[in-house]
């Protein structure tokens, strides 16, 4: 039982710790490559990311072409990041949702759980009833953004969990990114991005303190 506190008070801290070390990286060592294996986890912790009812309307674009990563820049308020982190990921959202994927969800839940396809049409009728059907369905592509921002928050962890540095982008010009992506026609459009890689020694955003409200400001317990 003493083992296993310790265990936990070592986890604890580790979290903590690494909420701390994070921070939204502002000038990346463009000589620093994340490892293969370092990679695969975090694109990991992107498909592994929660979403409603385990829909994940979203997809990931790992840029990895220096000459349109040039191009994503310029419409990026040209900012570093965007070329000289290690790996640079376009998030984007579904525009629409429609039974076709709904259907293709529930056909691989039937495939990864060995389930009967039929015992699942309930709860297809309760996500088609509810985003398809219900008041949400006028309002899905922001329910799909919101969706998407919790892959984001994921993957951002994950990153600090791993010492890996990141930077999550909003600044960026969504419609150029679809023009740019060829994104037209395909269902998904362009909402944020997230450099990663390592920080570089000249980077002072790393030394300053976060600045936060005070806890009893920002959580209310009942």
């Amino acid at each position: 039982m003493h083992q296993n506190i310790q265990w936990r008070n070592m986890e604890t801290f580790n979290l903590e710790k690494s909420l701390h070390w994070r921070y939204a990286t502002k000038l990346f060592d463009s000589n620093r490559k994340i490892l293969p294996e370092t990679w695969k986890t975090l694109e990991n912790a992107l498909l592994l990311a929660p979403s409603s009812y385990g829909l994940q309307p979203w997809k990931f674009i790992v840029i990895e072409d220096s000459k349109l990563r040039e191009k994503l820049k310029a419409v990026s308020w040209d900012q570093s990041q965007v070329t000289d982190c290690s790996h640079y990921v376009v998030l984007l959202y579904m525009e629409k949702m429609d039974r076709k994927h709904v259907s293709r969800f529930l056909d691989r839940m039937s495939l990864v759980r060995q389930l009967e396809r039929p015992k699942l049409a309930a709860y297809e009728e309760v996500i088609v009833s509810d985003l398809l059907k219900g008041p949400r369905s006028a309002k899905i592509d922001t329910w799909a953004k919101c969706q998407t921002y919790i892959a984001m928050g994921f993957a951002l962890q994950a990153a600090a969990s791993l010492q890996v540095d990141a930077c999550p982008m909003e600044g960026l010009d969504p419609e150029a990114y679809d023009e740019i992506l060829g994104l037209k026609g395909s269902g998904f459009r362009t909402i944020a991005s997230i450099a990663f890689g390592y920080r570089s020694a000249s980077d002072v955003y790393q030394a300053a303190k976060k600045v936060r409200f005070e806890p009893h400001e920002v959580i209310e317990h009942r």
